[in-house]
C-alpha cells in the first residue's frame, strides 16, 4: 500500500491558519473531530443523511426522467442487493414520491434515481384483518429514515420498521390491538410488466418474480426470495384475482401476472422509433391483482409484533435461503441488524470526514455520499455465484463480489471515481464485473441492469468505468482482457452504433438515421477512446495506445471553423442547419451543452474554437443560467452533459470562475430537503458531482486520476483511501461566501497549479487553501498552470523539413501566406516555406499556417493548400508505421500525384496505398528550427 508522505510543513501552516482564522457563522464541529493537526475524522455521519433528499420534485420536468432525483428513503446496506424501501401510490421512478401520503406496499427492489423505471419486486404490505388494501395512509411524522433502516406508522396504527444486511431484510411489523394480524406479499408485481410464483409454507413463503423492460427495453430478470416469520401463520391463502372476493384458503402456491406502472421514455433509437404516444409522467399504482399474492394471518395474542426475515437472489431459491442464513444467522434481531447496517454505513461515510460548516451543509454532503454508494448493486451470492450475461451461472473469485446495475451513460462521469477513490478493493471488483459482463455478452452494453443489457442511451461508457477505476488506485481486475473486449467491441453494432462511419470519416454523420445524436454519440465514442488509450498505456500497449489517441481526436471533425460550437455534420461532410439550443442530433442536451465534451483536450478544444478568451466568455454566458434544460444554449446541470464544463474555465486561466460557478452551484441548486436535487440522481452520478463539487475537486478527465481543483467548501477535510493513502485539505477560512483560492500549498510547497497529479491522488498528502470572499484572477491563470490536456501530435513540437518522394522537400508555393497558398514538392533548401512544424495537436504548420485539405473534402485528388490553422479534421496528418501521413476524415493520404516528383508538383490526398509517392519523413522529436 502506498503511504502519506510528510506532512508537517503544510499541517503546521493550517494549524496556525485555524489558531487565527474564525469558523462561519453556523459552523459546528460534529459529526467530525481533530485527530491530529489539520488531520479529522468523522464520528457517526450517518446522523446527517437525509434520504428524503431527491424523492421530491426539484425543479421543472424537462423531459428526461422528472423534476425529482428519483430517490428511495428505505432499507439498504451499501450497494446491497436488496432495497426494501416503501412505494407511493404515486408512481415516481425510484418507488417513493413525496408529496404523495399513502404508501402500496414496500417492495423488496429499486433502482436510486434512473430516469426511467424498473425493480420494484415482489412487494409486502401488513394489513389488518386479513383484507388486502390498495394502500394505507401515513404521515412523513410518523416516519424514520435512516442508511441501513426505515421504519412508519400508519394511520390505522400499524407500524413497519426495515433494516437490511447486503443480500437480506428483516421487518418488524406492530399491530394495533384489536385486529388480526395480516400481511400480503404478491410475487406478481414489480414496477414494469412482471410474473411471478408464490409457495405458501406453514411460515415461510418461497418464490420469484421475474420482470424487466427498462426504458422500454427488453431486458428480463428473475429475482428469488425465502421469507420466513417468527409466528406460524394462523391463516393462509392465495388472494384471489381482483383481491376483492377474498382469499382462497385451499391453495398453497400461485403463479400470475401484472401489467406494470413506470412510464417508459424512449432512451434507444430503436424505442424511440416505437414510441408512438407519450406516457403518463406519474400514474396512481392501483391495478388488478397479480394471482400471486399470498395473504397470511397469525395469532399475535399478547406479543403484537411479527417479525420477518427475506433473503433474495438472482440465481435460485436455494440461493436466497444460503443468502438469508449466511447474513441473518437465523438469531440476530431488528436491533442489531439496523445497528450493524449503520456501523457499516458510517465506515464507508467516514472515509470523507470534514470538519466546520454547518449542519445543512453537512447533511448535503453526507446525503450525496450515500447516495453515491447505493449502487452498483452487488449481484452474487454468499457463495459466490451469479447470474451471468450468456445466462450461464458463474462464480465470483474467492473473496470477491460481482456487482450489477451500471448507469453507465452517467456513472462513468464521476460516481466511479468517487467510489475508486474511497474504496479500489471494491471499485476492482466493480471493473471485473464490467470485463465479465463483456466476456458473457460478446460486447460491452452501454446501461445494465441485473444480469442483461438494456442499450439504453449513447456512447461506450463501460470501458471508461474500467479505465477510470484503474486509474484511481482500482487495478485488481483484468485489465488486459477489459482491453481486448473493449477492443473488439469499437467495430461491433451492438456496442457502438454508427461505429461505421466514426471509424472512416471520422465522426458519425447526422443523416445516418440509425444513431441517437449523431454529433453527442461521436463525442462520447472520443470519450472512450481517449480512456482506453490511457489504460492500454498503463498496460504497456503502445500501439493500442497510439491508435486510440489518434481516434479520441475525431472531435475536431465537427469543429466548424470559426464558430465556437462542435456541430453535426452530414456524410457528404456539409453542415446542416443549426442553433446552439438544438437538441436534434444530441441526447438530453442541446449544441451549446455538448460543444463543451471535450474534457480530456480542453486545449486543444479552446486553440480551435477561437481562443481562451473566446472560450471564457463564452463560459460566462453559458452559466447565465445554471439548470436551463436540454434545449438551451446555457448550463443544464441538472443531467450529465453539463457537468463538468464548471471546470472548463481552469484550462482558460480563469481557476476563480470554476471555483464561482461551482460554488453557486453547490449552494443554490442542491438543498438538504426532499426537493433538494435539481435533476434525476441517475445511480448516483448527481450526487456525487456534490461530493466532488464540496471537496473543491473533480476528476475532468475520463480514464485519469488528476484532480482539477475549484475550492473547499469545509474549513478542513482527510479523505481517507482505503489502501493507506490520506488526503487532508486545510482551508480555515472556507465558507459558502470565501469560495476564492488566493493562495494553496501542495504537501508544504507553494503552487500556482489549478489541479493535483495523479502522483498525490495515488500516494496521498496534504493542501492547504488560502480563501477570500473575493476573486483572485491572477492565481493559477498563466497557462503553465492550467491542468493537462492530451493531444495526439508529440508533446514536444519539432521543426524541421518534411522530406518526401525523389528527396525533395514539402514546399509553400513562393513562401506565400495567403489561404489557398498551394503546397508543393521542392528541392530541400531549408528556407523558412521548408521548414515544418509537427504540433501537439496533430497538425503540420509553416510560416504560422496549417497544411489543409482544401474545403475539407474526402475526394481522393483533392490538393492540400496553407490555411489558417483552425483545429479541424482537415488539418489533421498522422505519421502511420509505412511512412505516410493519414488525413483521418477523409481517409486519404498525403501524396504526389502520379509519383511525380518535379519542383512544383502540387501536393494532394490520395486512396494510402503503400508507395514512394506517399512516404514522408517528419522532423524529428525534439528538432528546433
Amino acid at each position: 500500500m502506498h503511504r502519506s508522505r510528510s506532512t508537517l510543513p503544510t499541517l503546521a501552516l493550517a494549524a496556525a491558519l485555524a489558531a487565527v482564522v474564525a469558523l462561519p457563522a453556523g459552523a459546528v464541529t460534529g459529526p467530525a473531530r481533530a485527530a491530529t493537526a489539520g488531520r479529522v475524522t468523522a464520528d457517526d455521519p450517518a446522523q446527517y443523511v437525509n434520504a428524503y433528499v431527491g424523492t421530491g420534485q426539484g425543479q421543472p420536468d424537462f423531459g428526461n426522467g422528472g423534476g425529482a432525483g428519483n430517490t428511495f428513503p428505505g432499507a439498504t446496506a451499501p450497494f446491497g442487493m436488496i432495497q426494501w424501501s416503501p412505494d407511493t401510490a404515486t408512481y415516481q421512478h425510484g418507488g417513493y414520491s413525496y408529496d404523495d401520503h399513502r404508501i402500496s406496499g414496500f417492495s423488496l427492489t429499486h433502482i436510486s434515481g434512473a430516469g426511467c423505471g424498473d425493480y420494484g419486486t415482489t412487494p409486502f404490505m401488513p394489513v389488518l384483518d386479513g383484507t388486502p388494501v390498495d394502500h394505507s395512509d401515513f404521515s412523513h411524522a410518523d416516519e424514520t429514515i435512516a442508511p441501513g433502516s426505515y421504519a412508519v406508522t400508519f394511520g390505522n396504527g400499524l407500524r413497519t420498521e426495515l433494516a437490511a444486511t447486503p443480500r437480506t431484510g428483516i421487518a418488524r411489523f406492530t399491530y394495533p390491538a384489536g385486529h388480526t394480524a395480516s400481511l400480503t406479499v404478491d410475487a406478481g408485481k414489480a414496477f414494469n410488466d412482471a410474473s411471478g410464483s408464490i409457495t405458501l409454507g406453514t411460515d415461510s413463503l418461497d418464490g420469484w418474480t421475474e420482470s424487466g423492460g427498462f426504458c422500454g427495453t427488453g431486458n428480463r430478470y428473475r429475482i428469488w426470495f425465502h421469507a420466513v416469520f417468527d409466528h406460524p401463520f394462523s391463516s393462509a391463502g392465495i388472494v384471489r384475482t381482483g383481491g376483492h372476493d377474498g382469499v382462497d384458503t385451499g391453495r398453497r402456491s400461485a403463479t400470475g401476472s401484472s401489467p406494470g406502472i413506470a412510464p417508459q421514455p424512449a432512451r434507444t433509437e430503436q424505442a424511440r422509433e416505437r414510441r408512438t404516444a407519450a406516457q403518463p409522467p406519474h400514474p396512481d399504482s392501483a391495478r388488478p391483482a397479480s394471482g400471486a399474492k399470498a395473504l397470511v394471518s397469525f395469532d399475535t395474542g399478547a406479543d403484537r409484533t411479527v417479525t420477518a426475515r427475506v433473503g433474495i437472489s438472482f440465481v435460485s431459491a436455494d440461493g436466497a435461503r444460503a443468502n438469508l442464513a449466511a447474513e441473518q444467522h437465523g438469531a440476530a434481531g431488528i436491533d442489531r441488524i439496523r445497528t450493524d447496517a449503520r456501523t457499516d454505513w458510517n465506515a464507508l461515510l467516514g472515509r470523507i470526514a470534514v470538519d466546520g460548516g454547518t449542519t445543512a451543509q453537512r447533511r448535503v454532503l453526507y446525503t450525496a455520499l450515500y447516495h453515491s454508494l447505493l449502487h452498483p448493486s452487488v449481484l452474487s451470492d454468499t457463495d459466490g455465484r451469479y447470474p451471468g450475461f450468456d445466462g450461464a451461472t458463474h462464480t465470483a473469485r474467492p473473496g470477491h463480489a460481482q456487482y450489477a446495475d451500471f448507469s453507465g451513460w452517467d456513472v462513468y462521469r464521476s460516481q466511479v471515481q468517487l467510489l475508486a477513490l474511497l474504496d479500489p478493493e471494491r471499485a476492482s471488483d466493480v471493473a471485473q464485473s464490467v470485463v465479465d459482463q463483456g466476456a458473457g455478452a460478446g460486447y460491452l452494453d452501454r446501461w445494465t441492469l441485473a444480469n442483461g443489457g438494456t442499450g439504453v442511451m449513447v456512447g461506450d461508457p463501460l470501458p471508461i468505468i474500467a479505465a477510470s477505476i484503474h486509474a484511481f488506485g482500482g487495478t485488481d481486475f483484468d485489465a488486459a482482457g477489459l482491453l481486448r473486449i473493449a477492443e473488439a467491441g469499437r467495430s461491433d453494432p451492438r456496442e457502438r452504433p454508427g461505429h461505421d462511419g466514426y471509424d472512416t470519416i471520422g465522426y458519425i454523420p447526422a443523416d445516418d438515421a440509425s444513431v441517437w445524436g449523431a454529433a453527442a454519440t461521436t463525442l462520447e465514442y472520443t470519450s472512450a477512446d481517449f480512456a482506453l488509450a490511457q489504460l492500454a498505456a498503463r498496460l504497456g500497449d503502445t500501439a493500442a495506445h497510439d491508435t486510440l489517441m489518434h481516434r479520441s481526436a475525431n472531435w475536431r471533425n465537427l469543429v466548424h471553423s470559426g464558430g465556437g460550437y462542435l456541430r453535426p455534420r452530414d456524410r457528404d461532410h456539409s453542415w446542416p442547419a443549426f442553433r446552439p439550443e438544438q437538441q436534434d442530433h444530441f441526447v438530453e442536451g442541446s449544441a451549446a451543452q455538448y460543444s463543451w465534451m471535450v474534457p480530456y483536450n480542453r486545449r486543444g478544444l479552446f486553440d480551435a474554437t477561437g481562443g481562451d478568451a473566446a472560450a471564457a466568455a463564452r463560459l460566462d454566458d453559458f452559466f447565465g443560467r445554471l439548470n436551463a434544460g436540454p434545449d438551451s444554449a446555457q448550463a443544464y446541470l441538472g443531467n450529465e452533459p453539463s457537468l463538468g464544463t464548471p471546470w472548463a474555465y481552469t484550462y482558460a486561466g480563469r481557476p476563480y470562475r470554476t471555483q464561482d460557478v461551482v460554488r453557486r452551484a453547490l449552494t443554490t441548486l442542491f438543498t438538504d430537503a426532499p426537493d433538494g436535487e435539481p435533476g434525476n440522481d441517475d445511480l448516483g452520478e448527481l450526487s456525487s458531482w456534490v461530493v466532488w463539487a464540496s471537496l473543491g475537486m473533480y476528476p475532468d478527465v475520463p480514464g485519469r486520476s488528476e484532480l482539477v481543483l475549484a475550492s473547499p467548501l469545509f474549513p478542513a477535510t482527510t479523505i481517507r483511501r482505503g489502501n493507506g493513502a490520506t488526503i487532508d485539505v486545510a482551508a480555515p477560512a472556507a465558507s459558502a461566501s470565501a469560495r476564492y483560492v488566493h493562495a494553496l500549498t501542495v504537501d508544504g510547497a507553494a503552487v500556482q497549479r489549478s489541479w493535483l497529479s495523479e502522483e498525490f491522488v495515488a500516494h496521498g498528502g496534504t493542501v492547504a487553501v488560502t480563501l477570500g470572499e473575493d476573486p483572485e484572477p491572477a492565481w493559477g491563470s498563466a497557462r503553465a498552470d492550467a491542468p493537462p490536456s492530451f493531444d495526439v501530435g508529440p508533446a514536444v513540437p519539432a521543426t524541421g523539413p518534411v522530406t518526401g518522394p525523389g528527396a525533395k522537400c514539402l514546399d509553400v508555393a513562393g513562401g506565400a501566406t495567403g489561404n489557398g497558398t498551394a503546397v508543393q514538392l521542392r528541392q530541400c533548401d531549408g528556407g523558412g516555406p521548408q521548414q515544418w512544424t509537427a504540433a501537439s495537436d496533430g497538425s503540420l504548420q509553416a510560416l504560422g499556417k496549417c497544411l489543409d485539405v482544401s474545403g475539407s473534402s474526402d475526394a481522393a485528388g483533392t490538393a492540400v493548400q496553407l490555411w489558417d490553422c483552425n483545429g479541424t479534421g482537415a488539418q489533421q496528418w498522422w505519421p502511420r508505421t509505412d511512412g505516410s501521413l493519414l488525413n483521418p476524415p477523409s481517409g486519404r493520404c498525403l501524396d504526389a500525384p502520379g509519383s511525380a516528383t518535379a519542383d512544383g508538383t502540387r501536393l494532394q490526398i490520395w486512396d494510402c496505398n503503400g508507395t514512394g509517392a506517399q512516404r514522408w519523413t517528419p522532423p524529428p522529436a525534439g528538432a528546433r528550427p
